[in-house]
């Protein structure tokens, strides 16, 4: 007798049915990265044992906006385009874990369900969001990838505003920023049915199995944050610019590691 299938609910005879299928998961995007740096004690408040604060410049933040295609092993989502496409904004910090320096997502919004599914097994904390950005193109009033082109992005959730930017590119560069350059550090958590502790807790890390890139730039950022009832983005304040920057990338996820499992 063959059972329900699939590798995420919901699950059927088939497996036609699941939200998301097995990694490997390929992306192409465009990201557009704002760095700042807030009060440490912010970033602080967010790492839960046993991650504590990195040891150099622990206030600095990535706010990512991405615009992206995605698709499984046999790239069908690409020809469904509904299935490909969606648009995220997250935030990144920097934490430590035995003395290795790791990035680490605290806040993500994203536009599809699918896109949250992977989050959830990736222990990224998705919600659902409404993310634009500016596209380039080599035609008409759209930006060209060049010195002086401006793009700009929105975030918003719950109706409310939560972020606003606008990025002027003025050079090449060498890196896409520091910040979200290191494997991610991030729980897979789920709370017991009974309400008793966890059901699962999870360290883990995990990062790129693949990865290429276009030229990066680096430009200047104009950024707004804005509070709303339910959301904290705007406690991580800008207290000092540090960069912003552009690029076009590929990317591979297949798969992380176990770094240690809750008590």
């Amino acid at each position: 007798m063959i059972g329900a299938r699939g590798f995420y609910p919901p699950k059927s005879a088939t497996g036609r049915s699941s939200l998301i299928p097995a990694p490997p998961w390929h992306y192409s995007g465009d990201l557009l990265t704002i760095e700042y740096r807030t009060d440490p004690a912010r970033v602080r408040e967010l790492l839960p044992e046993p991650l504590d604060m990195a040891p150099e410049d622990p206030g600095a933040v990535a706010l990512i906006w991405a615009d992206w295609q995605s698709c499984g092993a046999d790239r069908a989502e690409l020809l469904d385009p509904v299935r490909a496409q969606y648009k995220e904004c997250f935030a990144v910090v920097r934490c430590a874990y035995r003395a290795r320096t790791y990035s680490r997502c605290v806040y993500i919004w994203v536009d599809k369900d699918f896109a949250i599914a992977r989050g959830n097994h990736q222990g990224y904390p998705k919600k659902l969001g409404s993310i634009h950005l500016t596209r380039p193109h080599p035609y008409g009033p759209a930006p060209r990838i060049e010195p002086g082109a401006a793009f700009g992005a929105t975030l918003a959730a719950a109706d409310r505003r939560l972020a606003q930017a606008v990025v002027t590119l003025r050079e090449p560069s060498e890196t896409n920023g520091f910040v979200n350059a290191h494997p991610m550090a991030h729980h897979r958590q789920l709370p017991a049915i009974d309400g008793k502790g966890l059901a699962l807790d999870e360290l883990i890390a995990s990062g790129a199995a693949e990865f290429e890139g276009g030229q990066a730039w680096s430009g200047d950022a104009d950024l707004a944050l804005f509070d709303a009832p339910t959301e904290e983005l705007a406690e991580l304040a800008v207290v000092e610019p540090i960069g912003a920057y552009y690029r076009q990338v590929g990317v591979t996820w297949n798969g992380g590691t176990l770094l240690e499992r809750g008590l």
